[in-house]
């Protein structure tokens, strides 16, 4: 379990996705990408991990990943093959929000 912050950078244990936490949740969370946790983008990861099956939907470039009920908001800076996952929910890329008209 960890404690997310606004500003956050972090990485993927098994494959290529980085992300930017631009709205983190109250309290400890379990943030995984292809089913193993998130961990700093300083930090090593683990030896021996390989992606999970059931985490591999992937995750877009630039896309903003959270889910329904709004408390959390994550920003892909590199794109990757597993899927990211918060507290067992997968996340999913939030729709644009579209912009208001000049008239």
């Amino acid at each position: 379990m960890t404690v997310l912050k606004a500003g956050s950078r972090l990485k993927s244990q098994v494959d290529d996705t980085e992300l930017i936490v631009t709205k983190a949740p109250a309290g400890d969370v379990e943030l995984l990408i292809g089913g193993h946790p998130a961990i700093d983008i300083k930090e090593s990861a683990a030896d021996g991990l390989s992606l999970d099956p059931a985490h591999s939907e992937g995750t877009l470039l630039g896309k903003r990943y959270g889910r329904e009920a709004g408390d959390i908001e994550l920003l892909i800076t590199k794109g990757g093959a597993g899927s990211i996952s918060l507290d067992g929910e997968t996340l999913a890329p939030q729709e644009s929000k579209p912009l208001p008209s000049s008239d």
